[in-house]
């Protein structure tokens, strides 16, 4: 009897551990849906991983306690009767036979997540009504063993020599010239007629700037008064679209130059050392290359991949405590992340060395937290809205303190989203959840101009360089947006699986396994209606994203095979 109670007591603690896990699970279900408007997915698989980042993101965000609190509650309220049921039962059925037939049933329950189809939710055009019809913890498996998905494996693929024909042509152009006879390599050298301008790049990835937030796009908040006023003097490029929906994501994008292959960010994969990067072509040309993050930089693996690509890791590390004005588990305040850069590029223009500053801001991102003072929204009211307009103040500063600078006139300002704010919709890939805004900004050097040419994240590098008009041998997937036939511009957006190429206003997007569907783009409301494909338009789509796949998996992206 002595026994049977303590298998009894451990009994009646396990169950209610898992009634309480199972309430908690539910409710985090709930929040990731009101953020990610999704079932779990490779964000929480990550989430998993950084979880000083994250719990403190959450204690933040959340009345976490009084949650809890309610939790342990229910739980309790659960469990009371069904014990009184398993007092009844233990007296008709031993524990020990009870105990191992529970076991069996969750064996079983884990095991058909490695059976059953991942696909199998997904009846409905409507994305939405397919990851209501999915399941949170199944989710998380799923997104788990997928971290990352081999092209030739998972979607529809043509003879790769035909596929390197197809990317060489779209890559083809005035001053361009391939340098390699070998049938699969787009290694081809960049040529300018004009002299080469050394002149200093900053880069601004704003967190989650989804162009919906500018009044140029529409928006009538004046949450970002500082960049609408900028754009007017700026170059505005206004159908520019993010290559997916993470930081890291939007990162790769910016530094390698190339199309989201399946799976999991190259910053975050293993093998990612020595690409080819905008790093190392700067660096050849004698830049210094920086990349000024306001957190800590093992976040998302950023130190790991920028230090082993040619940049130089500067984070909130680097800053004294007196320079901190403010600070969440995300990082330091935007203000003093600008502060640390600018004192970055004080000390180069000191050496008198052209430098690269990468500067990525950490501040429009839940909680949504920032100084009192700065702006008409009190942070008390942790909204969207507030952090966005923070951030756009912290931009503004920025540039007015750089423009007493005397490196400032031979500087060019590069400010763009890593990835919008949200990319929900009824449909996969909606074009809306990916438009970005992007202001290139150099007083007596860059033209007030609206760029309404169609433009991939990937191309924002190969634009700079061919503005500086530098002449370099190339790699990169993307192109100089300015030397690009209108025929022959493109863009790509993804999710982890949904591999999207958008060309004119048709959508394709090819997903596991080895499907392909086409869609005619709604680019107001981000609505897809289907339409048949055609198989130019198919063939282009397939190669972009199986040459850039095979570049990785073969390992010939590196800088050093230049």
């Amino acid at each position: 009897d002595f026994y049977v109670d303590c298998i009894a007591n451990k009994l009646y603690n396990f169950i209610f551990i898992t009634i309480f896990l199972l309430l908690f699970n539910a409710v985090s279900e709930w929040f990731f849906w009101n953020e990610f408007s999704a079932r779990y997915n490779f964000i929480a698989v990550d989430y998993l991983i950084y979880t000083n980042e994250v719990l403190g993101n959450i204690k933040e965000s959340y009345p976490i306690f009084w949650i809890i609190l309610l939790l342990v509650i229910v739980a309790i309220v659960i469990f009371l009767p069904l014990r009184k049921r398993l007092n009844s039962a233990g007296k008709k059925t031993a524990f020990i036979p009870a105990f191992i037939m529970g076991f069996l049933l969750m064996a079983l329950g884990v095991g058909f997540t490695y059976i059953l189809s991942a696909d199998a939710k997904n009846f409905s055009k409507n994305n939405y009504a397919n990851e209501l019809a999915g399941n949170g913890i199944y989710e998380f498996v799923q997104a788990f063993k997928n971290n990352e998905l081999n092209f030739y494996t998972y979607y529809k693929t043509i003879p790769d020599k035909e596929a390197f024909e197809i990317v060489k042509n779209q890559l083809s152009g005035p001053n361009i010239q391939f340098t390699d006879k070998d049938s699969f390599s787009i290694e081809r050298r960049i040529q300018s007629t004009e002299p080469e301008l050394k002149k200093n790049i900053v880069l601004i990835s704003v967190e989650s700037l989804s162009a919906s937030f500018l009044k140029h796009f529409g928006n009538t908040e004046g949450i970002t008064p500082y960049l609408d006023s900028l754009a007017d003097e700026g170059m505005l490029f206004t159908n520019l679209y993010a290559s997916g929906t993470r930081t890291v994501r939007g990162l790769e994008a910016l530094s390698l130059c190339i199309p989201p292959t399946p799976g999991q960010s190259l910053v975050k994969r293993p093998g990612n050392e020595n690409l080819f990067s905008m790093g190392s072509v700067l660096k050849e040309k004698g830049y210094s290359c920086k990349y000024i993050y306001g957190g800590y930089g093992y976040f998302d693996n950023m130190s790991y991949f920028f230090s082993n690509n040619n940049y130089q890791v500067v984070d909130r590390s680097a800053l004294k405590p007196e320079q901190i004005h403010y600070a969440n588990i995300w990082g330091v305040a935007d203000e003093d992340l600008f502060t640390l850069a600018m004192n970055n590029m004080d000390e180069d223009a000191q050496k008198g060395t052209p430098f690269y500053t990468h500067i990525m801001t950490v501040s429009n991102h839940r909680p949504y937290s920032y100084p009192e003072n700065r702006i008409d929204i009190p942070p008390s009211k942790r909204s969207r809205n507030g952090a966005v307009k923070y951030t756009d103040y912290a931009i503004g500063n920025f540039i007015k303190n750089a423009a007493k600078k005397s490196w400032f006139a031979n500087t060019v300002f590069v400010i763009v989203a890593d990835h919008c704010a949200s990319s929900a919709g009824g449909t996969a890939l909606p074009v809306t959840g990916y438009q970005i805004p992007m202001i290139i900004y150099s007083p007596g050097f860059i033209p007030k101009e609206k760029v309404t040419a169609l433009t991939a994240q990937i191309d924002i590098g190969p634009t700079l360089l061919g503005l500086l008009n530098f002449n370099y041998l190339s790699k990169f997937f993307g192109q100089d947006i300015f030397n690009t036939a209108p025929e022959k511009q493109r863009a790509f957006i993804s999710t982890y699986q949904g591999l999207g190429f958008l060309k004119n206003d048709k959508l394709l997007v090819q997903s596991p396994v080895k499907k392909i569907a086409a869609y005619q783009a709604d680019f107001k409301t981000g609505e897809n209606t289907g339409i048949p494909i055609t198989d130019s338009l198919e063939r282009q789509a397939i190669a972009w994203y199986q040459v850039a796949a095979w570049y990785i998996s073969n390992n010939k992206y590196g800088s050093e095979n230049k």
